[in-house]
């Protein structure tokens, strides 16, 4: 794929640009963020990491300028509106048809308690919307809530996965954090922070009476990138080290100049006072200037479900699908059991085939 240059014809090179995306949409089967199509687009041999940053902003810039679709990438959910309403295009009569039909099968959409008799709750969250899109397959089959947690994450967010914790713990369940974000100096430190994070809102309270959560019986797992992983998996190394925009300290924690590491600066052109910091030394040792985003995962989407799936069932187990697929069919046969006792399945199937009457003598007409 050739990039749009700076001449003459780049608006119809991007015009060929776009359509390579979107012909690329095909290959990938699912959305992601302008960042993962980086990834994407350099496990396809297109481009080379030196031009992520220029890749991202012309996929934005297509967006912006209705040359790709707005909804091209990913969206956070947090982000969308809520209470859109369409007006329905069913008639009434096939209104109250599907209805009825889902009375019908009402047993395989009503939600048991997943978590009865099991030994652990587990809850996952991710640095970037990505790996969501990536592991939310997984996580549904096995009924474990999943978010997009970056950076400090809302206080909202905290208190809300805070709750279902304590609820849980109060039954008697062992509580398991999830982790899977970026490989880089503070993603060494990660438990601290997560740990902290909910440390944050402990004190808090909700306005039904409930109560924040202490989460030192939590035990948190970064199960997400290792090195081991990384090299086995050939995945993109990025040769910076640069911190998040909008922290106080944002910039970039080290370079390298004339083969030696040296210490970075922040976004305000101070040295960057992280450099000197434990963590921060023991990881560029080990690993140099550089680091391995998490958006590297969905080059390789099988072997990233296959971890996701491992670190779920270290706690669940590996019967996890059985266990809970019982659970749904001793649901179905007591509702099947309800409508038979009552006589409702008859009464139902009365009334849809009434209908279907309705609308064959409506379309005759």
């Amino acid at each position: 794929m050739k990039l749009p240059s700076r001449g003459k014809n780049r608006e119809a090179e991007i015009q060929e640009f776009a359509e390579e995306m979107k012909k690329l949409t095909h290959r990938v089967g699912f959305k992601i963020s302008a960042r993962g199509w980086c990834y994407i687009m350099e496990g396809f041999n297109l481009i080379t990491k030196a031009q992520f940053d220029v890749v991202e902003n012309l996929i934005n810039g297509c967006r912006r300028n209705g040359i790709l679709p707005i909804d091209f990438t990913s969206t956070e959910e947090a982000r969308q509106f809520s209470g859109v309403e369409r007006p329905d295009t069913e008639s009434p009569g096939m209104y109250m048809r599907s209805s009825l039909e889902f009375a019908l099968n009402a047993g395989l959409y009503y939600t048991p308690d997943w978590w009865k008799d099991e030994q652990y709750y587990v809850q996952m969250l991710v640095e970037k919307i990505d790996l969501k899109t990536l592991f939310e397959p997984v996580c549904r089959e096995f009924h474990i809530p999943i978010a997009t947690g970056s950076g400090w994450q809302s206080m909202r967010q905290r208190a809300e996965y805070g709750r279902r914790f304590k609820e849980a713990e109060v039954i008697g369940l062992k509580c398991v954090l999830l982790y899977c974000g970026d490989f880089d100096p503070d993603g060494g430190r990660i438990i601290t922070k997560l740990r902290g994070n909910l440390e944050g809102v402990r004190n808090s309270n909700w306005t039904d009476g409930a109560c924040g959560y202490d989460p030192q019986n939590l035990k948190i797992d970064p199960f997400g990138l290792k090195y081991d992983f990384i090299i086995a998996n050939k995945l993109t190394w990025i040769d910076n080290l640069v911190t998040a925009r909008t922290s106080k300290r944002g910039g970039y924690l080290a370079k390298v100049v004339d083969g030696k590491i040296v210490q970075g600066k922040t976004d305000k052109g101070r040295p960057h006072p992280n450099f000197h910091l434990d963590y921060v030394q023991d990881y560029l040792r080990k690993y140099g200037v550089r680091k391995c985003e998490a958006n590297a995962l969905i080059i390789i989407p099988d072997e990233s479900r296959a971890l996701c799936r491992q670190a779920i069932g270290e706690y669940l187990g590996d019967d996890a699908e059985a266990r809970f697929g019982k659970k749904r069919k001793e649901v179905k046969q007591m509702f099947d059991k309800f409508r038979a006792r009552t006589g409702l399945d008859k009464a139902i199937q009365k009334v849809i085939d009434m209908i279907k009457k309705e609308e064959q003598n409506k379309g005759g007409k």
